[in-house]
């Protein structure tokens, strides 16, 4: 199967910089988006630590199924979710380290939304409300649950979907990465087949564009067109966060 990504990021129409970061290689079979947050400089300081360290971390692995590691964390080196997980933890531990060294970036961490695909199976894992979603013939799926406080009262039952996007505690986040030395990932594993388009993007995205919307500029368009096109209208509906999207595409060779 071959594989076509793009991604961008753009910092909004309402924040002075921005604190996303993403990576897409086609090479590693690796793609992310990293949504920052916390001290002066520390959301934009803590999304880059984030993606630099997972890919590395997975780059080295690739390489060396054997290699030393800097985190002395036990794991299943064939398993390549359980590689994802690790990576995801030494950059948790890396950006609770530096936090803790600068007080103007304590409290700093990152959301992340991570898709690896390998031997025809694409590896998700994630920490936080950026998303990944499955955009396949004509439908869409949210394949990851935000961990997120309204999510949780969503999923309990103590509030309902309509009330979800205009509530005042929408942006509190329930886990990060780096936010404590060690962290709790989810992690999603499936076939990947022909036609999928998966959708990786931070809530600046998801906040202003409707799922509908997303499945219909993703299907209709190549991954660096869509990422355009979502973008502007995310921009257009307000663009009150940094907004990154980053598309992949499974065809046929």
């Amino acid at each position: 199967m071959k594989v076509e990504y793009f991604g961008l990021t753009d910092v909004g129409r309402k924040r002075e910089k921005n604190e996303d970061s993403l990576f897409v290689s086609g090479e590693l079979g690796l793609f992310m988006v990293a949504d920052g947050m916390g001290g002066h400089l520390g959301g934009e300081f803590a999304s880059r630590i984030a993606v630099k360290t997972i890919s590395e971390t997975i780059e080295q692995l690739l390489k060396d199924p054997e290699a030393t590691l800097s985190l002395n964390l036990g794991f299943d080196r064939s398993d390549y979710g359980e590689m994802l997980k690790y990576a995801i933890r030494v950059a948790s531990y890396r950006i609770f380290e530096e936090a803790s060294k600068n007080p103007n970036l304590r409290g700093m961490g990152t959301t992340t939304v991570a898709l690896l695909i390998q031997n025809g199976k694409g590896y998700i894992a994630h920490v936080g409300d950026s998303r990944t979603y499955l955009v396949h013939e004509k439908s869409i799926k949210q394949l990851t649950n935000d961990h997120s406080l309204v999510a949780e009262q969503l999923r309990a039952g103590f509030i309902t979907q309509d009330e979800v996007k205009n509530h005042k505690f929408r942006n509190i986040i329930t886990r990060s990465v780096g936010f404590q030395s060690e962290v709790e990932i989810d992690l999603l594993v499936r076939d990947i087949e022909s036609g999928d388009r998966f959708v990786l993007c931070s809530d600046g995205l998801t906040n202003m564009v409707e799922n509908q919307d997303i499945e219909k500029l993703t299907s209709k368009s190549d991954p660096k067109t869509a990422c355009q096109e979502l973008i502007s209208l995310a921009n257009k509906n307000g663009g009150d966060d940094n907004i990154s999207v980053v598309i992949v595409n499974i065809e046929e060779n």
